[in-house]
């Protein structure tokens, strides 16, 4: 980095022994990755150059001299670009390139950093030509594996982001070994159109299976700690928000893009009356904006109010972190996850990888229905969802709250079963008062799912004791019958597939059936995507292999 230097002619009034210096400490500072003090430094020397390139306008300048100075101007244009580019700002950073590229078109080291540049904004064909472009340089010969394995990443990301086809088995086989995979930024068959459940929502155009990918985005920011217990848990908390906050401000100030986008977030106000944006705003677009101002930045009382309603963590209920992540707790700003609204009945999860959220669906979604994610647990009583519900401040309105409710109301026994587990009743007691209240209440179909979720601990406190299941188990129904009728209404859960994997390992003596075997595997893409496509990737983080 700062390698390619150019020797400057000195003469008598000093301007050109300036230069020489500001280079020179601009190139050392480089070297350093002090990438803000390069930046003041490579400014001084992009200033004096413009300077004494204007000057010699009226006179009789030497033509090499004027050359060198030219090739110096290139090659300092395309260092502050490199040290912008590692501060995040993309956008300057661009302007730096084509600055450098109208001095010097095929200039490599510029297209090498604006290549990298259109890669960090997912611009990948944008991408591929500036590095089909650096192979006219004749420094290109030197480099030719550097700027090979770039072309080669450019048509992967825009292969994944034009066909949704990821696949993160052989890193997980590695045991998530290295870095992590490197992601295209891809959006599925959806919509954002105004939603029964919260504002606006994000909808299927047409039908999705069962982990099938839905989108897969890149984080605006992203904020990672350990967090310690009670009091010093608590201050680690609130730091890691700051500098959350002070990431997402300095990204929408930097990139007018991240701005429309954070802007098109709801604060919480006014929900029904909020635009609805066109899906096309989330997609990186073909052509490279230039236009507008990359230094203004939202009202800091907006920019709070969105990130305190649309802000995910990475340990939520319907996420689940894959590689080295999984030892922090994080919390990020991904922009189009952030229309996916919760549902006591969820059809979506999301893995996290790296700065990217993976959304896939958890279940089979239907053409035009919204797509949800379960904010908070959603396989507890009714009673307990609506306290959660309020915690996060609102009230759920989806079908299963509606048929619970009115069942509720309507039924005694129901009430008096709320009362028995409340007071600590046997849990195949209770099991069994369930499976038997169904058939007079005449719940039949997918109904019976939702109020097996509803009473999700006390079947998975039966099915995990063998003094119960020997008195219980003739009169209640298996554990695979209650685990497909709950995956088939709320999507699949990680505590459902354990108790799936489990009962086939009790039932087989360890040994596996290869019908149930598929069965498991099936819920397993829900809970993790058919991004993880190799059954051996799966098995191994079922604990199966």
């Amino acid at each position: 980095m700062g390698g390619e230097q150019f020797e400057l002619e000195e003469d008598r009034d000093g301007p050109l022994e300036l230069l020489q210096s500001l280079r020179s400490k601009a190139t050392e500072l480089l070297i350093r990755e002090e990438w803000e003090e390069s930046i003041k430094v490579y400014t001084e020397f992009i200033d004096l150059s413009r300077r004494q390139l204007s000057s010699t306008g009226g006179s009789d300048p030497d033509p090499d001299s004027i050359a060198k100075l030219r090739r110096s101007l290139c090659l300092a244009l395309c260092n502050r670009a490199e040290a912008r580019a590692r501060l995040r700002d993309f956008l300057e950073a661009m302007r730096d390139c084509d600055q450098a590229l109208e001095i010097e078109k095929t200039h490599f080291k510029t297209l090498l950093c604006k290549g990298k540049v259109l890669l960090g904004l997912s611009k990948y064909s944008l991408a591929l030509e500036c590095f089909k472009t650096a192979l006219l340089d004749p420094q290109a010969s030197d480099n030719l594996e550097t700027v090979t394995v770039y072309m080669e990443k450019c048509k992967k990301l825009e292969f994944q982001a034009k066909t949704g086809a990821f696949d993160l088995s052989d890193w997980i086989l590695s045991g998530f070994r290295g870095r992590c995979p490197e992601l295209a930024e891809f959006t599925g068959l959806i919509e954002i159109k105004k939603s029964e459940l919260s504002g606006r929502g994000l909808f299927a155009t047409k039908n999705i299976v069962a982990g099938t990918l839905i989108l897969v985005t890149k984080a605006v920011a992203i904020e990672r700690g350990i967090l310690g217990n009670g009091e010093s848990g608590e201050k680690a908390q609130l730091i890691m928000w700051k500098n959350f906050v002070e990431e997402v401000t300095e990204s929408v100030r930097k990139c007018g893009r991240t701005r429309r986008l954070v802007s098109a977030l709801s604060t919480g106000q006014d929900e029904d009356n909020l635009e609805i944006p066109e899906i096309s705003l989330f997609r990186p677009d073909e052509a490279f904006e230039t236009c507008g101002d990359s230094k203004q930045s939202l009202d800091t009382e907006k920019l709070l109010s969105i990130l305190d309603v649309n802000s995910l963590v990475e340990d939520a209920v319907s996420a689940k972190v894959m590689g080295r992540n999984k030892e922090y707790y994080g919390v990020g700003l991904w922009t189009l996850a952030s229309f996916i609204n919760h549902s006591c009945i969820p059809n979506a999860r999301r893995l996290h990888v790296g700065d990217y959220a993976i959304v896939h669906a958890s279940r089979d979604i239907k053409a035009g229905e919204e797509i949800s994610f379960a904010y908070f647990d959603v396989l507890s009583p009714l009673e307990k969802r609506k306290e959660m519900a309020e915690s996060w401040g609102f009230c759920c309105g989806c079908s299963r709250c509606k048929f619970e409710s009115l069942l509720y109301v309507t039924n005694q026994e129901i009430r008096e079963l709320e009362m028995g587990l409340e007071r600590g009743v046997d849990a195949g007691h209770a099991v069994y008062m369930v499976e038997e209240g169904m058939k007079r209440w005449k719940v039949k179909g997918k109904d019976k799912g939702l109020l097996r979720a509803s009473y999700w601990g006390v079947y998975d406190e039966i099915y995990n004791s063998e003094r119960l299941m020997k008195r219980w188990g003739r009169k209640i129904p298996t554990v695979e019958v209650v685990v497909d009728s709950i995956s088939d209404v709320s999507g699949s859960d990680e505590r459902l597939l354990k108790m799936a994997v489990e009962g086939m390992v009790k039932k087989n003596g360890g040994c596996s059936n290869i019908v149930e075997m598929e069965k498991i595997l099936k819920l397993g893409k829900g809970v993790y995507g058919k991004v993880v496509s190799k059954k051996k990737a799966m098995k191994t983080l079922l604990g199966l292999e």
